[in-house]
């Protein structure tokens, strides 16, 4: 089993999502030792944002590329294989402005890729990821989940993975984690509970 861990935020130890991630990949390992983790941590090494460049690199020979093609075509397919090639993903999805980190919407512009990930149909568009589970870990420092405020947020994620035929995708959620230390505590207590006692109860 190939499990894919994405970290996005930039707080470092700091953050409740980093250490919510690392601590479902343990879970994880626990119930599955036998598993092979992959990691990526978006903050300290970004991914380039989609651009014109990387467009051109991907409809350029690779002959023909020159050097910032290259990297782009290389860092595309790096990153698009290890998708790929996961059985699962744990992606750390901290809120920020209402949506997911910048870092994290780069990742997932080199994954969303037509003819890899999708396909268009004359009966619509089709996902080519099933069988792949997602576990996001969501955390804001306010209350979003369910809000218009969180659309660009949970509901975004849940969108472009079931786009691409994921449909097994489970939310640990921590939020309100900037109302004080009470409710942050709570908030990181339920998620340590699902954490422990729920993500992997069948397995």
């Amino acid at each position: 089993m190939k499990l894919l861990h994405i970290d996005s935020s930039i707080l470092g130890d700091n953050s409740a999502s980093r250490q919510l991630s690392k601590e479902v990949v343990k879970a994880w390992q626990a119930a599955e030792p036998a598993a092979v983790v992959t990691y990526r941590d978006l903050a300290a090494d970004a991914i380039s944002h989609f651009s014109s460049t990387t467009l051109v690199a991907a409809g350029t020979t690779a002959e023909l590329r020159n050097a910032a093609q290259q990297h782009e075509a290389e860092l595309s397919a790096t990153t698009l294989a290890e998708f790929l090639a996961a059985d699962a993903v744990v992606i750390a999805a901290p809120m920020y402005n209402f949506t997911i980190p910048t870092q994290l919407k780069a990742w997932i512009d080199r994954i969303a890729v037509a003819g890899q990930t999708f396909r268009y149909t004359e009966a619509g568009p089709e996902g080519l990821c099933g069988g792949k589970k997602v576990v996001i870990v969501s955390t804001s420092g306010g209350i979003h989940a369910g809000q218009a405020s969180g659309i660009a947020h949970e509901e975004y994620l849940k969108l472009l993975f079931g786009f691409i035929g994921i449909t097994d995708v489970e939310i640990v959620r921590a939020e309100g984690l900037a109302y004080g230390d009470d409710v942050r505590t709570n908030a990181m207590n339920a998620a340590h509970t699902q954490i422990s006692e729920q993500l992997f109860a069948a397995a």
